[in-house]
């Protein structure tokens, strides 16, 4: 039975974005319209705290609408559905995640590439988020996710999981190779399991030494902050330093390539191209993901079961969260829960 339509939501906005301890979030009561043509309105249940948010917080990404509510690793009950939806109906779990809408007749969309459209839209940036008690999202673009995940280990798959695949299949690690990861957040913690689950040996490079208790514990062969063990056969820089790149290049057998998970990431000094690039090693960009890569991860996370770290905080302290993210006291993933 569908539930009647709240006047109004209570919500987390960029009020004024800005380092994290100046506090650019602003918990806001927000006026809440019944969903459109091919939408869901979806009460909250959950919503994983990304470092995007925390860079659309702090003003490294730019702002694309005034006052966004962050948070695009949704999961919650769909609550009313508008005309033209046939996907999802009133009472069903759905995800929505950070690919929120594209043109679909582009290029790009029409060759299955719609993470390349230049209209593309984005949860939590260009549309409001999940950092709220409801949120409206395009039926689409939204997923429906495994049984046997609970919310809390489920929100975290839509973007930590689903993007750290697609820099899996760009940094194309060959069966059985080894793969280099930099950086040990939410969302490597997830690909590391993945790769693993493929065969692969997986050396971690991180300075925190709980992810790298974290790293053992999942499997990996490694994980110090130091040099890998081995040459890699490939690698994936999920840390926004760019001062890693060269870094994480030189640790590249030949022919290896790096794939950068990030959004945003920090200046990268200048390269040798002797020591750098040369023997066919390749640097790529991960931008957004597919719908395609959504409902593979998805498929196959529901297959080999990875193990989700959660740190849960109340949604009404989503700027602790962040805050924590900031200073690197969370280990997995934070994870946002209505009450």
């Amino acid at each position: 039975m569908a539930q009647p339509i709240p006047a109004t939501t209570s919500a987390w906005v960029v009020e004024r974005p800005g380092p994290i301890t100046s506090g650019p979030l602003r918990l806001v009561e927000r006026p809440l319209s019944a969903p459109g043509p091919g939408e869901l309105l979806l009460c909250v249940r959950t919503c994983g705290v990304c470092r995007t948010d925390l860079h659309l917080a702090e003003g490294d990404l730019a702002p694309r609408k005034a006052r966004c509510s962050p948070g695009h690793e949704v999961v919650g009950e769909v609550i009313a559905t508008g005309p033209a939806v046939e996907q999802f109906r009133v009472g069903d779990r759905a995800g929505a995640a950070w690919l929120a809408g594209t043109c679909g007749q582009c290029r790009y969309c029409r060759t299955g590439r719609e993470n390349l459209c230049p209209d593309s839209r984005y949860t939590g940036w260009d549309i409001h988020g999940g950092f709220a008690d409801h949120v409206v999202v395009d039926a689409r673009f939204a997923y429906r996710l495994p049984e046997g995940w609970n919310d809390e280990e489920a929100a975290p798959l839509l973007c930590a999981g689903i993007i750290g695949y697609r820099a899996l299949q760009r940094a194309e690690l060959p069966s059985g190779g080894r793969l280099g990861i930099y950086g040990f957040g939410a969302s490597a913690h997830l690909t590391a399991q993945v790769a693993i689950a493929r065969g692969a040996d997986v050396h971690v490079v991180t300075r925190s030494p709980q992810a790298q208790q974290l790293a053992l514990d999942l499997g990996a062969a490694s994980a110090g902050a130091g040099e890998p063990p081995q040459p890699l056969d490939a690698a994936i820089l999920f840390a926004p330093v760019g001062t890693l790149v060269p870094v994480a290049l030189a640790a590249l057998d030949r022919g290896g390539t790096l794939a950068i998970a990030g959004i945003y990431l920090s200046d990268i000094p200048p390269l040798d191209y002797a020591r750098h690039l040369f023997q066919e090693r390749t640097v790529r960009s991960v931008t957004a993901n597919t719908r395609d890569d959504g409902r593979a991860f998805l498929t196959e996370v529901a297959r080999i079961r990875p193990t989700v770290r959660v740190t849960r905080y109340p949604m009404r302290q989503a700027d602790r969260a962040l805050g924590d993210l900031a200073a690197g006291r969370i280990t997995g993933v934070a994870v946002l829960v209505t009450e």
